[in-house]
């Protein structure tokens, strides 16, 4: 098996989409457009782009982001073995050569002297340099760039220079309405609609909370991890409690008043 043979996304991941997503990243790839995704945490990012790469049928590495990340870790660094020293490339690199989706997971939080290594990679030159090799990395012309991003958590410390968002065609995600909410829970969970619709309701109703004692709304994962308990035998409200409430707050008022919803909705 092939090194970009490995990295292909074997089964179809289940995604819904929520409008005319799928064929606009079609157009931004066959473009080799570079690509953003915006959206609030657990509202299927992730998901869009490993069903995207699976629908494309290219290969996926993918970046967790964090703040002790160095331009190192995505181009590649020399290391040392028994027969010296060797040259091992970091995945930006690796998916450069292989003509792989690379996608940087909530790329603010990456230093932002480590995202500068991405800008010859997302502009009319798409080449990669690696200054300690001495080696400059045309891409594959199958490779793109993804990164995603919660602007929800967005600061004057955490957010992305125009310099980079400039380089990006972006799409912006939000939580599906209620009726298709409650089909992607159903179908992730195989709880009956009718259940399902009423996670639904309590998680619209932290939603509202949002500015008001809530940093961030309910996800549609929460609300799978949810109903995910209920089949296996949980009470529907002791699962909303723990996996839609308890993890998003620790204000003893938000969760009385959550807690409220979920006697209102379950009895």
């Amino acid at each position: 098996m092939s090194t970009a043979e490995s990295y292909k996304v074997r089964q179809q991941p289940f995604y819904q989409p929520q409008g005319n997503e799928v064929a606009l990243y079609e157009a931004a790839y066959a473009a080799r457009l570079p690509v953003m995704l915006k959206g609030p945490t657990g509202c299927g990012k992730s998901r869009f782009v490993e069903y995207m790469a699976w629908k494309l049928g290219k290969p996926l590495l993918t970046v967790a982001c964090n703040e002790d990340m160095t331009a190192a870790d995505l181009v590649g660094r020399f290391l040392l073995d028994a027969g010296g020293t060797r040259w091992q490339d970091g995945p930006l690199t690796l998916a450069a050569r292989l003509g792989a989706i690379c996608y940087l997971d909530e790329i603010v939080e990456a230093r932002q002297d480590t995202l500068v290594v991405i800008h010859p990679l997302t502009d009319h030159r798409r080449t990669l340099p690696l200054d300690k090799k001495g080696e400059l990395v045309a891409a594959h012309p199958d490779f793109q760039l993804v990164i995603s991003y919660n602007p929800g958590y967005q600061s004057l410390m955490k957010d992305l220079k125009q310099s980079t968002k400039q380089r990006f065609a972006a799409f912006q995600f939000v939580y599906p309405d209620a009726a298709l909410e409650t089909a992607i829970v159903g179908s992730e969970s195989g709880i009956d609609p009718e259940l399902a619709g009423q996670l639904v309701e309590l998680a619209q109703a932290g939603r509202r909370l949002k500015g008001h004692g809530l940093d961030e709304g309910i996800s549609t994962r929460l609300i799978v991890y949810a109903a995910s308990l209920i089949g296996q035998g949980v009470a529907p409200a002791d699962a909303c409690r723990m996996a839609m409430v308890r993890p998003i707050t620790d204000d003893p008022d938000i969760i009385d008043s959550l807690d409220h919803a979920i006697a209102a909705i379950f009895g």
